[in-house]
C-alpha cells in the first residue's frame, strides 16, 4: 500500500503519511514483506497501535503493523499457573479483561492501557504497582535483516522502568511477534496503589480489580477516541535520594517512592501541576485538565509544536524543582 495515511493510526492524531504500508497477518507474510523491503532497499519501521509514539509528517520507506492476532493458553488443569501465548497484533486491553474474566491473575492492574501486545515489552508497560516484567516469560522476535525467528527470555529483554533492549540494541533490528506471559490461578491481588483496596473490598476477583482500575483511569484520563493523547507523556523522574529529601523539606506533601539503589521516583504529574500548568493550553496542544501528566491534542497541530510545548513544560519543572523530565512516547523518524 503506497502513500498510506497514518493520522488516525496514532492516538495523538498527529498528521503522518507512510511512503509504503503493510499489515502482514502471518509469520510467513511478515518474512516475505521484510524480504521485499530489503530487496527494494527500503527502511522498515514497525508501528503497533500508535498509542505511545510521536509520528513525523512523513515516514519514508515501509511501515509494518504486524497483524498477528492469535492467542492461546497452556498448562495442566491442576497447576497453579498458566502460560498465555499471545500474538503481537492482539489488542492489549480486551486481552486483559478476558483473562480477568476467566479468573487468571497477573494482568488486571494493567487494564485500559491502549495499544497492541507487541509494543508492551518495548516500554515495559506498567500501572498501579505492576509492570509487564512481573509476568513476562519470553518474547519471540523476527530479525528484520534475516527474517529469522528467535526467543528472548525475560532477562535478555533487559526490562527497566519504561525501558528494554528493544529501545537500544534491538531498536530497528527486530519485530516482536509473540509474547509468553505467566498468569496465576491463585488469587494474587496487588492493591497498594492509590485507593484500589478501598474500591474492591477484602476478597476481590481479578475482574473486580480490572474494573476498578478501569474506573480510576476513566476518572483521570481522557479517552483517546474523544480527545487525542498518548497517555502519560513524561516518565516519572528518578532522582538521588538526597535530592528527594531536600525537595521534601520544601514540599512535605510531594509524592515520592523510594527505589533500590538509593534512588527515589517522583510523580511527574504532581510536579507539573505544582508549577500551575494543569489545564494550560498553548495553541493546538495542552495539559489535560484532570491529569497533568497527559498532554492532549485539540487538532491542527504538528509534532514540532507538540515538542515545543513539552519542552516548555519540562523547562518550567526544571527551573522550579531542579528535576529533568523525559518524554515517554518514542519519536519515530
Amino acid at each position: 500500500m503506497r502513500q498510506h495515511e497514518l493520522s488516525h493510526a496514532n492516538t495523538l492524531r498527529l498528521p503522518c503519511r507512510a511512503e509504503y504500508y503493510a499489515r502482514p497477518g502471518t509469520l510467513r507474510e511478515l518474512r516475505d514483506t521484510l524480504g521485499q523491503a530489503a530487496a527494494a532497499e527500503r527502511k522498515v519501521t514497525i508501528l503497533g497501535g500508535g498509542s505511545n509514539v510521536l509520528l513525523p509528517a512523513d515516514l519514508p520507506g515501509l511501515v509494518i503493523t504486524p497483524d498477528l492476532r492469535q492467542w492461546w493458553l497452556t498448562g495442566a488443569k491442576g497447576e497453579s499457573h498458566v502460560g498465555l501465548h499471545v500474538g503481537a497484533g492482539v489488542a492489549w486491553h480486551p486481552l486483559v479483561m478476558e483473562m480477568a474474566a476467566r479468573g487468571y491473575w497477573g494482568l488486571e492492574n494493567l487494564a485500559l492501557i491502549p495499544g497492541l501486545c507487541g509494543a508492551a515489552p518495548i516500554q515495559n508497560i506498567g500501572a498501579y504497582g505492576v509492570e509487564l516484567g512481573d509476568v513476562l516469560e519470553a518474547v519471540q522476535i523476527m530479525e528484520i535483516a534475516s527474517g529469522e525467528l528467535r526467543w528472548l527470555d525475560r532477562a535478555e529483554c533487559r526490562l527497566g522502568y519504561r525501558d528494554s533492549i528493544f529501545k537500544h540494541e534491538l531498536a530497528g533490528r527486530a519485530v516482536i511477534t509473540r509474547l509468553v506471559l505467566r498468569l496465576s490461578r491463585v488469587p494474587t491481588p496487588r492493591l497498594g496503589y492509590g485507593d484500589l483496596a478501598r474500591r474492591v473490598g477484602s476478597e476481590p476477583s481479578a475482574l473486580d480489580v480490572a474494573r476498578a482500575v478501569c474506573a480510576i483511569r476513566e476518572e483521570k484520563l481522557p479517552d483517546p477516541a474523544e480527545l487525542a493523547n498518548a497517555g502519560s507523556f513524561f516518565k516519572n523522574p528518578l532522582v538521588p535520594r538526597d535530592q528527594a529529601e531536600q525537595l521534601l523539606e520544601r514540599y512535605p506533601n510531594m509524592p515520592n517512592f523510594p527505589q533500590p539503589g538509593g534512588i527515589t521516583k517522583l510523580a511527574a504529574g504532581w510536579l507539573i501541576e505544582r508549577c500551575g500548568l494543569k489545564g494550560w493550553r498553548c495553541g493546538a496542544f495542552g495539559v489535560h485538565e484532570r491529569q497533568a501528566l497527559v498532554l492532549v491534542h485539540f487538532g491542527g497541530g504538528t509534532r514540532q509544536e507538540l515538542l515545543e510545548v513539552a519542552g516548555r513544560i519540562a523547562a518550567t519543572v526544571e527551573k522550579e524543582f531542579g528535576v529533568t523530565l523525559e518524554p515517554e512516547p518514542r519519536l519515530l523518524e
